[in-house]
């Protein structure tokens, strides 16, 4: 019994690692179905692999209290347009990778444990496919969901240029000229958290609602010009964590159309805003554009895969890489990063001076210091998936 707990023990710790290290499109993660990346995928694997396990060390299943935010995940993918089939199919995918890359092939000593494992991944499998699935029906059969379908096709219609011309005689729907896209992104989100703010996000009068690979997509609606701050204020504090314990990091790019012929680029902005935002792990939750010109020129400018490397040189000196941050953050005011790092102002210049030796750009001149803060956002992009 021992001997069996483990192992147990060591593939439930591989298999945390195995998600704490996902990268989309990186080996081994590269034989996913792309259909499984979204903004809930890596947390709803993280309570996959908790609940197996507990399941596997106690032969008791998980209560469907415990499963709700799958299941709700689940029904969530499916009301935006995932066949059934196929939600089903990734999650048994998803499951079988993961059993695969922990156990693969069991040793002499492991053979035993991992043939009753793998009767209980059977069994958890079966278990969660069936709740998914009845779920799924239940959903279907309820007349909401007609509406939910048709204000998600009505959203994809005006994000992608096209005419929403078949539901404008239906009376239920209300179709304005002007609309504010919200494009939500989330960072480390817990369980069911999009299935939540889609629950929120449905209340707003007028609005619909549309769901990618990476999160929500809002349209609020606009009936003058004056409406736009209110809209977007509205949303804020829709989107405000009720509690801050279990405060996500939520990034909103914002972008107003002032005709529906603009809706394609306000998505297209609005998009890159909150990717932006996300990537630079960026204070504020609202990402406008007047906020964060510096950012957005350098996300969308296609320069930043020649600036990641301009800051390489600092690789290896943590203090002079510590220094110019402050110096940035310091408004470029040496007596400010002086006092920040508790040094001289002379050694301040001193680093300065071997930042400018290093990379061969230097941070007290204004094209310096323009090409190091540029470096330093396109290196953020880069590792924070952006770039």
């Amino acid at each position: 019994m021992a001997e069996a707990q483990k192992f147990i023990d060591a593939w439930h710790e591989r298999a945390v690692a195995l998600i704490a290290n996902f990268a989309i499109g990186a080996p081994p993660y590269d034989v996913l179905p792309t259909s499984m990346m979204d903004a809930d995928f890596l947390p709803a694997a993280e309570l996959n692999i908790e609940l197996f396990f507990r399941f596997l060390r106690t032969g008791e299943e998980p209560s469907e209290a415990d499963t709700e935010p799958l299941v709700a995940r689940a029904v969530s993918l499916t009301r935006d347009g995932m066949p059934m089939v196929e939600a089903l199919t990734n999650y048994r995918v998803g499951l079988t990778f993961v059993w695969n890359q922990v156990v693969g092939t069991p040793t002499a000593e492991e053979a035993v444990t991992a043939s009753t494992s793998a009767f209980r991944l059977a069994q958890y499998v079966a278990l969660m496919t069936s709740r998914i699935a009845d779920a799924c029906v239940d959903d279907v059969r309820q007349s909401r969901y007609d509406r939910i379908e048709q204000h998600r096709a009505i959203a994809e219609a005006l994000l992608t240029g096209g005419d929403p011309y078949e539901w404008a005689e239906d009376a239920a729907v209300t179709l304005v000229d002007a609309y504010v896209v919200a494009v939500i992104r989330l960072g480390d989100a817990p369980p069911g958290i999009l299935t939540e703010l889609r629950r929120r996000l449905a209340g707003i009068a007028g609005s619909f609602l549309y769901r990618d690979s990476g999160g929500w997509t809002t349209l609020l609606p606009l009936r003058s010009a004056a409406d736009e701050r209110a809209a977007i204020d509205s949303l804020a504090e829709i989107l405000r964590p009720k509690t801050r314990a279990a405060k996500p990091a939520i990034w909103v790019g914002v972008s107003a159309a002032p005709t529906r012929d603009g809706l394609p680029a306000a998505f297209a902005e609005a998009r890159v805003l909150a990717e932006t935002g996300r990537a630079l792990r960026r204070p504020g939750m609202i990402c406008r554009r007047e906020d964060m010109v510096f950012e957005y020129a350098i996300a969308t400018s296609g320069a930043a895969g020649n600036l990641v490397r301009v800051l390489d040189p600092l690789d290896g000196q943590p203090v002079l890489s510590e220094t110019l941050e402050v110096f940035i953050l310091q408004d470029f005011n040496q007596n400010g990063t002086a006092r920040e790092l508790s040094v001289h102002r002379n050694t301040v210049t001193y680093r300065l001076t071997r930042i400018a030796e290093l990379t061969g750009y230097d941070p007290q001149t204004p094209a310096g210091i323009s090409t190091l803060m540029s470096a330093r956002v396109a290196r953020q992009l880069n590792e924070n998936g952006r770039g």
